[in-house]
């Protein structure tokens, strides 16, 4: 075959062909090889390559690109020629994407580089042979050539070149580029076109630094992927260069251009040299145990040494920051701009922040009337960055905060004001990780009662058997699994004392009790709030029930509001921020300092891993930060993140971040293998568990097709030293307080590694997806989700006339318990950009990757991947018609679609994108 393939094109004597054909296995598992991959490998003798070097000069042909262009594609065209050896014709293009912030963006440089393009001098690109040389076992020689620009659109800019490759060059195996620009490029792929076979693809999708910048030049591989022990011959070196650029030197501030992923301890959240109040503890710690964020090097505050001083934007390697598209708005873009424009506004517009909303038709005017925002300098700004929620009054005056309906109200009003809706959420709503099977009674505090009171809880046998109306005996109700628990009791218990020391905010450790009705519902049976001893003070604590008379209808209601505002926080905190963004940042750089760009493991994760890292670093600049977003707007204030910690310490485990895995943990599954994805779910009609085993068994398959095809002897897992550097580091460095626990899973065969990535890639798609994009729905109308509860029980030591005051107007207290009014427009407004999906969202299971389709195997795997996912929308309507499954069907119910892989852009409360990107 390879011999009738180079007679025919006539690029080499016969004489010259290899004598072994390249086996079918080796070409089933890297991909289609190119023609380099079956021309003789045989170098050019020194000699005759020095005698003929007038011949092998570059060739650059005058191109009528036009100057000022905005995008840029290169085609470079060098031809090298030798007397022993017909060479091939390539053309390499180069794709460079314009950037707002990037390419051709500085009036000063702009004509410097387009002088350099007119000269054919913007990129030295240098090929490089897979092969080493088998005579000196050295690298081949690189094969140079100038690309210069060809054309341009608004997107993108082209250059041009032609290489012709002699056949003793053998198959290349990546490019280095160097770029003569004054400003860093961001190169999306470089083509090599002409081989017989089909064009070689390099993936970049990467910022290229200017030389002057930093004369080290770009390594960038093609697309077939190699483990180590794999590794051609002439990329060994240039992969081990990589990794080791990418990892640093420990040492020194970042810049913003640098490649470079450390470790650092969570030390940037509080600003102690702004103002004293503004300290935080250091996270990563024996105190404060938790996962690892990318170092940046800033220096220490003066007041504490173990703290880094907070900047206006923070260090993140640059590929893993916002792709800056001409034409396509990113979600996260947005929310900076409401963080940094629009909240300072609503504060502008809501002088008093302690002012909360008099009556409940004020909370329905932000719906139809909205608040009214002094008119920024910029005209327009508002609506451009948001205008979902941001509408222009009339020309020359002032803008309009105008909130959309959340759909979870538009569909029933008085929804969150119901007992069924409240239980209905915990199995298909914002938070759906929380709730937990009975096992033990009678309840108890593990705290000790010498610090926290008596551990016994005050829901006691007899009340709840009165509460169920005597169906059955509670001995009964635990064998037969109908009694569940929302425990936030001894996470909450430490800090509750701590912040009732902070004005307009209060806390409680609570538990609700919840029963499993004949038709599958849950009903609350009691809600258990309680202070711990706090000066001559001992515990309080009081169970609040569902009742028929008055005063007690009012009293449950706002015991729901003060565990709602409970629920919020630890979603937020805990659920969403600590098990997904936090806990993933650790993999992500972990995995670039340890896995080769041609690992195929890296390329199985790098989409998972988009945009997290910048994502993260804006939450620490804003959301997280002392005095930030959450600790102004949630009820553990300036102890947030620290509760965080706290809930890392004693409950995070990798090993049950698995689906599968969280749910028997919690009892809500028991296994079995006779059913359906090996579970049986305690609750069968569980919106949330019952949409999440089809993802989860959609990207477990994906996944084993994928590791499998690259692993097909097991004990290549072992040996694969790229792959057990990043699942060290991951556990001794990346989650380095939990280094030492007996729970992290071993890595040593095909199945240990793919039920690794399976948890990752769930934790990044199917988890943050179900708790992130249904924030705006479940909480936009804040009565449903209130953040904060700002006032103690009505019965917790009242004075005569607050007593007498929420008698006589029960409704009052409430609203004075939620939160205040700009407390809750900045939540809402923040809520609703985190819920929206960007334009350039990219889906779990859409975006074939390029080094996947010239696999054939591979590409096979993942369009089964699709296929199960476009399967699992059609299951997940179907279900979302069934009148038998009550808890995601019903009237006024919002239908539950959080796990429907694909949506449109905004605000829709559906779609699963590959990573966490907002």
């Amino acid at each position: 075959m390879m011999n009738s393939q180079l007679q025919k094109l006539n690029y080499a004597p016969s004489s010259l062909l290899p004598k072994s054909s390249i086996h079918t296995n080796y070409l089933i598992r890297h991909g289609s090889p190119s023609l380099i991959n079956i021309l003789p490998r045989h170098p050019v003798r020194q000699n005759d390559h020095n005698k003929k070097k007038s011949s092998s000069c570059l060739v650059i042909r005058a191109s009528s690109g036009e100057l000022g262009s905005s995008a840029a594609v290169s085609t470079a065209t060098t031809t090298i020629t030798s007397t022993e050896n017909k060479a091939v014709s390539v053309k390499a293009v180069v794709t460079v994407q314009v950037t707002a912030g990037g390419f051709l963006s500085s009036i000063v440089t702009r004509p410097l580089d387009e002088i350099t393009d007119l000269l054919g001098k913007t990129l030295i690109l240098d090929l490089v042979s897979a092969e080493l040389d088998p005579k000196t076992g050295l690298e081949k020689d690189r094969i140079k050539g100038y690309a210069r620009k060809a054309s341009h659109n608004d997107e993108e800019v082209i250059y041009e070149s032609s290489f012709n490759i002699p056949a003793s060059f053998g198959e290349v195996g990546a490019i280095e580029v160097e770029n003569e620009h004054h400003k860093e490029i961001f190169i999306k792929t470089i083509d090599l076109q002409g081989f017989p076979n089909g064009s070689v693809n390099v993936p970049c999708n990467s910022w290229v630094h200017a030389k002057s910048d930093n004369p080290q030049k770009r390594i960038f591989f093609t697309n077939k992927s190699y483990i180590p022990s794999e590794t051609p011959s002439g990329l060994k070196r240039l992969r081990e260069l990589e990794l080791e650029n990418l990892r640093g030197n420990g040492e020194g501030e970042r810049k913003t251009s640098d490649r470079i992923y450390d470790y650092d301890t969570y030390n940037d959240l509080g600003d102690p040299d702004g103002k004293d109040e503004l300290a935080r503890p250091v996270l990563g710690s024996k105190e404060h145990p938790y996962p690892r964020r990318c170092r940046t090097g800033r220096p220490r505050t003066q007041k504490d040494p173990l703290s880094e001083k907070r900047s206006s934007s923070v260090y993140v390697p640059r590929d893993e920051e916002f792709a800056e598209v001409k034409q396509l708005t990113f979600s996260a873009k947005t929310l900076k701009s409401v963080l940094h424009a629009l909240l300072p506004s609503i504060e502008t517009a809501l002088l008093n922040p302690k002012l909360g909303f008099p009556y409940f038709t004020a909370i329905d005017s932000l719906f139809n009337e909205g608040v009214t925002l002094p008119k920024p300098k910029t005209s327009g700004f508002f609506q451009t960055i948001i205008p979902r929620l941001v509408k222009t009054i009339t020309d020359g005056e002032d803008d309009l905060l105008l909130f959309e309906t959340p759909e979870i109200i538009d569909r029933d009003k008085f929804a969150w004001f119901r007992d069924e809706e409240f239980s209905r959420q915990t199995l298909a709503g914002l938070n759906p990780y929380s709730i937990e099977l009975v096992t033990e009674w009678p309840l108890k505090s593990k705290l000790d009662p010498e610090i926290y009171g008596p551990p016994e809880s005050l829901i006691t046998t007899e009340l709840v058997e009165k509460e169920i109306k005597g169906c059955m005996t509670v001995d009964e109700a635990l064998k037969r699994k109908k009694m569940f628990i929302l425990d936030y009791h001894d996470l909450y218990m430490p800090y509750v004392n701590k912040v009732r020391e902070i004005e307009g905010t209060t806390l409680y450790g609570s538990r609700t009790l919840l029963f499993l009705t004949e038709d599958g519902t849950l009903r609350p049976v009691a809600i258990e709030l309680t202070r711990p001893p706090v000066g001559d003070k001992r515990q309080w604590k009081q169970v609040f029930t569902p009742t028929w008379d008055a005063t007690g209808c009012w009293l449950w209601r706002l015991a729901k509001a003060h565990v709602c505002a409970h629920d919020a926080g630890y979603h937020q905190l805990v659920i969403h921020w600590l098990r997904t963004h936090c806990a993933t940042e650790p993999y992500i750089i972990a995995a670039n300092r340890h896995l080769s760009a041609m690992h195929p493991i890296y390329r199985l994760l790098h989409p998972h891993f988009r945009y997290t890292m910048e994502i993260n670093a804006l939450a620490r600049e804003s959301l997280i930060n002392a005095g930030g977003i959450i600790e102004g707007c949630f009820s553990p204030e300036k102890y947030s993140i620290e509760l965080s910690s706290a809930a890392y310490d004693q409950l995070w485990r990798f090993d049950t971040e698995a689906l599968p895995a969280d749910l028997i943990r919690r009892g809500m599954a028991v296994e079995d293998p006779t059913a359906e994805h090996g579970l049986k779910l305690t609750i069968e009609d569980y919106p949330f568990a019952n949409d999440g085993l089809v993802l989860w068994d959609a990207i477990k398959e994906w996944v084993g097709d994928y590791v499998n095809h690259y692993y097909p002897d097991p004990t290549l897992v072992e040996s694969d030293t790229e792959l057990q550097g990043w699942w060290t580091e991951v556990r001794t460095k990346g989650h380095a307080d939990k280094k030492d626990e007996p729970w992290w899973p071993v890595l040593k065969t095909p199945e240990n590694l793919i039920h690794i990535l399976t948890t990752i890639i769930w934790v990044t798609a199917g988890h943050h997806a179900a708790v992130n994009f249904g924030q705006y729905m479940y909480a936009g109308y804040f009565p449903n989700k209130p953040t904060i509860a700002r006032n103690n029980m009505p019965t917790e030591d009242p004075s005569e006339e607050f007593f007498k005051n929420f008698l006589k107007k029960p409704e009052m207290a409430l609203l004075m318990c939620f939160p205040s009014q700009i407390q809750a427009t900045k939540a809402m407004a923040v809520l609703d950009v985190l819920s929206n999906h960007s334009p350039d969202e990219e889906y779990l299971g859409e975006k074939l990757e390029s080094s996947w389709a010239e696999n054939p195997v591979i590409k096979a795997a993942f369009e089964r991947f699709n296929g199960n996912l476009k399967r699992l929308e059609g299951i997940i309507d179907e279900r979302n018609t069934n009148l038998k499954l009550k808890n995601r069907v019903g009237a006024g119910v919002v239908p539950y679609e959080l796990l429907k892989p694909f949506s449109t852009p905004g605000v829709t409360g559906m779609g699963v994108p590959n990573s966490i990107s907002i």
